[in-house]
């Protein structure tokens, strides 16, 4: 049997067998019929392509190129994961691989360091912002593409890599052993401002509701009876797993649904529901979104929008409303195909129009503006002086050797070779406006209180 033959036999018994399925008995042969007279055309074309295009393709790269075409003509979610991308897809949403513990962009031709991670084998080994790494076991990273690099750094946990990294004001590169271990995608990051928990979670990976709970029990600890509420923060989080959506949201939550997904027939339909129990006892909230909080963060801010348990601020997220089901294709890789939509409690379909914040908030940047000069009396022809009142004496100037005189005004500009952490969120002017609302509306309950 030819290769064209064999082909037509596998993509014939498989139409046939998806006919039979979704069509009445008396209409699959009809169907099974127009479907084999499309793959045949099919298989002309291939044939065709492989044996007179100007540049030689192989057949797998022909054959993936097809699906791929049929599945984006559906949706631009929809595509086939070749084993190497389906691996890399299994890491991002695992938030855990063998590796160095470096977070890396690529300058010149090669891997710039841009910060390593705590408690992993890169600091533990000095690895500093800026460095440059130039060899990987002693391969030049000059012609490599980033992920080509990435992808020697990673490895099995206790396996060793040699690096070559160069440093600035370092005549001679530096010659590095490290030995691989389990990295873990720190995809929460929070910190204390003042009496306010601030959270910010990167992406939903298997981690994010576990780093979610430590971080929160930990600035409550911190911050003691004083805890005002929470500020959390979903700006350009793309998304991820769904289950870790539904368990962030539910940390917010004391009942209720949290989210619905509807499929292709109308009885394919699952909800999810909070359980009992809010992490922050019922404290303020304020989920900070924007055109890049999609999918998952679209999921959990909905979800706390329609419950009335926080208010939502920014711009409108980025419309991510569908279900993508990742079907493992015995080794071969994946198939990522989109099988339903997702609803948020209110019934509002999240696809093409997103999250709409309750208070819309664009990103600016603060400045200082120069105040305009009014008109004022003394721009009036003839205006009266002011009399016999005696100037005020000039203040002193201050003493340049005085201790205090190099301390910044409040609000002044900060030593430059110090970073203040409390002008830190003045540059993001969408994280100040939240604190701010969410001082005030604490400082409300607490009167109502009162």
């Amino acid at each position: 049997m030819s290769m064209k033959s064999r082909l037509f036999a596998c993509l014939f018994a498989a139409g046939a067998a998806a006919a039979s399925v979704m069509a009445p008995a008396g209409a699959a042969f009809a169907a099974s019929a127009e479907t084999y007279e499309q793959l045949n055309l099919f298989g002309d074309i291939f044939e065709r392509v492989r044996n007179d295009h100007v540049v030689e393709s192989k057949d797998n790269e022909l054959v993936e190129a097809a699906i791929n075409g049929m599945l984006s003509s559906l949706d631009p979610h929809s595509s086939f994961l070749n084993a190497d991308a389906y691996r890399d897809m299994q890491v991002q949403t695992r938030g855990e691989f063998g590796g160095l513990g470096i977070e890396v962009t690529m300058e010149n031709g090669v891997v710039k360091v841009v910060t390593p991670i705590d408690d992993t084998p890169a600091a533990a080994a000095g690895i500093q912002p800026g460095d440059y790494i130039t060899h990987l076991d002693g391969k030049q990273v000059m012609g490599m593409s980033l992920r080509e690099a990435v992808d020697l750094m990673r490895g099995p946990v206790n396996t060793e890599i040699k690096l070559s990294v160069v440093r600035e004001g370092v005549a001679e590169p530096m010659e590095m052993v490290l030995k691989r271990a389990v990295i873990t995608v720190q995809s929460v990051r929070a910190r204390r401002e003042k009496d306010i928990a601030y959270v910010r979670i990167t992406a939903f990976n298997e981690h994010t509701n576990d780093g979610l709970v430590e971080n929160l029990a930990k600035l409550k600890k911190e911050i003691g009876a004083n805890f005002q509420g929470v500020v959390l923060d979903l700006r350009n989080n793309p998304g991820g797993l769904l289950d870790q959506a539904i368990s962030v949201s539910d940390a917010f939550l004391e009942r209720g649904e949290i989210v619905s997904t509807r499929g292709r027939r109308t009885d394919d339909i699952q909800r999810y529901s909070a359980a009992k129990g809010d992490l922050t006892d019922g404290k303020p909230v304020i989920v900070i979104i924007n055109g890049g909080s999609a999918s998952a963060s679209e999921i959990v801010a909905g979800a706390l929008q329609d419950h009335r348990r926080a208010i939502v601020l920014g711009t409108t997220s980025f419309g991510k409303g569908s279900v993508q089901t990742i079907i493992p294709l015995g080794g071969k890789g994946a198939l990522r195909m989109t099988t339903a939509r997702y609803y948020t409690p209110s019934g509002r379909s999240i696809q093409a129009t997103g999250i709409e914040p309750d208070i819309k908030v664009e990103q600016a940047k603060l400045e200082v503006v120069e105040p305009q000069r009014l008109r004022s009396e003394a721009d009036l022809p003839s205006h009266l002086d002011g009399g016999t009142q005696k100037p005020k004496p000039e203040a002193p100037a201050p003493a340049t050797n005085d201790k205090d005189a190099a301390k910044p005004a409040p609000g002044g500009a900060a030593d430059p070779g110090k970073v203040s952490t409390e002008e830190a969120p003045a540059a993001d002017y969408q994280l100040s406006y939240a604190l701010d609302l969410l001082r005030g509306m604490s400082l409300m309950a607490q009167r109502q209180v009162n």
